[in-house]
């Protein structure tokens, strides 16, 4: 059999981050994605500090492998006319320039749909295609400013923190792939084709459900709790072992409490009138946490992780990235071979996150250089359609 999207063809005119990793999860499970870069390529191409990477930057190959590449300027006729051929034979279109911008190139959806009524249509931009803030520029800091992420993170009365990684285009370009599956699911059933507007401020905002949800039910805001869980509970907390690094606790349930109190010796614990339930122990959060610090710092982090986990003990070491990449399970990561980086360095990049059987998420091609598709897409082009 073959993946789920084998067949498909996305037209790919997004460029960095939010667009770009919409089609690369559409690629991991088969779609044909054409990567329509301006004649200088994509400006992720050379993104970072490492210009010994320049036109095949780190950040560039995380969202475009397997992808075909072709340069054109859509402001030059012939190249025009080659962007709306491949549109013509393209099942998805996805753009990510400002708004009014893919429209006055000759690519908007209501021309597209004239020659290709079946197309779904995505467009990604900071703050969607309407509405008084649709000509604001955004990017993933600005967008993690203005819903609010910042203040989430943090404790009460500290600067606004930003998530460490571009959190926003990643969860925007999620939320793009959904909506183009659900809309290809819906032309599959006769619904013929759809326009998709995707902003980066609501789908930052419906992924920040669980903080959101609390203050439009209450009117009141939730407070920022630092490196203590949803819950609030002190048990679901950040905490210093022995040699000196840190582990997250994640004790929510009252049968895992009780299974704590167990594993240090401290069945006191349970019959404390200020620890004995989940409202005393957060009434009483200072105490709880002065407790756990002399429980947890006198003892081995990896040992602790170990022994609290084979409990059913939610635990954690707190890991550096390069750490965490050896708890990947096999296939979480995909091993891809590109020639010309520097050092010769073996490459691998994160999978879907997800695993499917049979013809589950996979590729094993590289990111394209720029335009270096050109002649296989100008030949398919020439072809009798399918």
């Amino acid at each position: 059999m073959s993946q789920p999207f084998a067949g498909v063809v996305v037209a790919d005119f997004s460029h960095v981050m939010a667009g770009p990793y919409a089609s690369h999860l559409l690629r991991l499970m088969g779609a044909a994605v054409i990567k329509i870069e301006p004649k200088g390529g994509d400006a992720f191409r050379n993104y970072g500090g490492d210009r010994r990477y320049d036109g095949m930057a780190p950040a560039f190959l995380a969202a475009n492998a397997g992808k075909k590449s072709i340069a054109l300027d859509l402001k030059d006729p012939e190249d025009a006319a080659v962007a709306r051929a491949i549109v013509e034979r393209a099942d998805v279109l996805l753009e990510n320039f400002r708004p009014g911008v893919i429209a006055r190139l000759g690519l908007g959806y209501e021309t597209v749909r004239g020659f290709n009524p079946d197309i779904v249509y995505c467009s990604v931009s900071g703050y969607g295609q309407d509405g008084p803030y649709r000509d604001w520029p955004a990017i993933d800091n600005i967008v993690q400013a203005t819903s609010g992420m910042m203040m989430l993170s943090g404790d009460d009365g500290d600067p606004p923190v930003r998530v460490g990684f571009p959190i926003v285009d990643t969860l925007t370009g999620q939320s793009a792939a959904l909506a183009i599956v659900a809309a290809l699911f819906r032309r599959e059933r006769g619904g013929g084709g759809s326009l998709i507007d995707v902003a980066m401020l609501d789908a930052s905002l419906a992924f920040m459900t669980s903080a959101l949800t609390p203050f439009l039910v209450t009117g009141k805001a939730m407070p920022r709790m630092g490196n203590t869980g949803y819950s609030g509970l002190p048990t679901a907390a950040l905490f210093t072992v022995r040699d000196g690094r840190q582990i997250s606790l994640g004790v929510v349930q009252p049968g895992q409490f009780i299974a704590l109190a167990k594993y240090f010796g401290r069945e006191d614990w349970l019959v404390d009138a200020r620890f004995a339930t989940p409202d005393a122990r957060r009434a009483n959060f200072a105490a709880m946490s002065a407790e756990l610090d002399a429980e947890f710092a006198d003892r081995d982090g990896h040992a602790l992780e170990a022994e609290l986990s084979g409990q059913g003990i939610p635990c954690g070491l707190v890991r550096s990235v390069d750490e965490a990449t050896a708890m990947a399970r096999p296939g979480a990561l995909l091993p891809l071979t590109i020639p010309g980086l520097p050092d010769g360095k073996a490459v691998a990049i994160p999978n879907a996150g997800f695993r499917m059987v049979p013809d589950g998420p996979h590729l094993d091609a590289a990111a394209p250089r720029l335009d270096q598709d050109r002649e296989e897409i100008m030949q398919w082009l020439k072809a009798p359609a399918a």
